[in-house]
């Protein structure tokens, strides 16, 4: 039989030789590169965990104390606020500082403005998006309204000139959506303590403290609800902007009744 490169013993020999030089060549050097490439990737690995972790826990930091971003899906407060923007909230308002009248405020529906709903499984990775603030929880329902009555204010709609009244004070409001009245039902309202009156500035589509009043409060919502105070649109893009309290409208009204007594 012919002696080709696959079966001559020679050649076997010779390749043998060079595999175990070649082994040989790249023997600990070699191995040790092996384990610092691996030890690099479990480095890069381990340090884009921590980076993960860091920045999870300084959202959710964020989120707790400081600020919080909502989705708002309804018109209610058009044309300030539309359908399907994002708005960043202080979660210092209103423990470190109070709310005033004109303040947007997003709050917990306690009394079932929008009706029961089912509690949804979450697992733990949901459960830490929610905790910083990266998804909202879907285990509570938030409304978003702006604050006309504080506690002890008297809240009159509508006088001669078809505009609300603040303790016998009326205010023009130009936050109102184009076109649409103060109010079409008519009410009169003494806030109670620790609670605030709320409407929408869409007042046509807006079913706020107006729409409750045969609730506990007569329609107005506790301090304990309020989950912050809205300070700026973050979302879309094109939509990016600061907003205000209109403080002016209401800088002539007088403090209420029961503000009074307290003073």
């Amino acid at each position: 039989m012919e002696n080709t490169p696959l079966n001559n013993p020679a050649s076997k020999a010779a390749s043998a030789n060079r595999a175990t030089a070649d082994s040989a060549f790249r023997g600990p050097s070699y191995r040790h590169s092996k384990h610092a490439e691996k030890a690099g990737l479990f480095r890069q690995a381990l340090d884009f965990v921590v980076v993960v972790f860091v920045t999870l826990a300084v959202l959710g930091m964020l989120n707790n104390w400081v600020v919080q971003r909502y989705y708002i899906p309804s018109g209610s407060m058009e044309n300030t606020i539309m359908p399907h923007d994002y708005v960043l909230t202080s979660k210092l308002v209103p423990d470190s500082i109070e709310i005033n009248r004109g303040d947007i405020v997003v709050f917990n529906d306690s009394g079932n403005w929008l009706g029961e709903h089912e509690q949804p499984e979450l697992g733990w990775f949901q459960k830490a998006l929610i905790w910083s603030g990266l998804r909202p929880d879907p285990g509570h329902q938030q409304l978003i309204k702006r604050v006309i009555g504080l506690p002890g204010d008297t809240v009159t709609c509508c006088n001669a000139s078809g505009l609300i009244e603040v303790n016998g004070t009326e205010i023009d409001e130009p936050y109102l959506k184009s076109g649409v009245v103060p109010s079409l039902a008519q009410f009169s309202v003494t806030v109670p303590e620790d609670r605030y009156w709320v409407m929408g500035d869409n007042r046509s589509n807006s079913a706020d403290s107006r729409a409750h009043q045969d609730n506990p409060g007569d329609g107005t919502i506790p301090r304990s609800d309020v989950l912050g105070k809205a300070v700026a649109v973050v979302w879309p893009f094109s939509r990016i902007q600061w907003l205000t309290d209109y403080s002016d409208v209401f800088s002539s009204v007088p403090a209420g009744a029961r503000v009074q007594d307290h003073n």
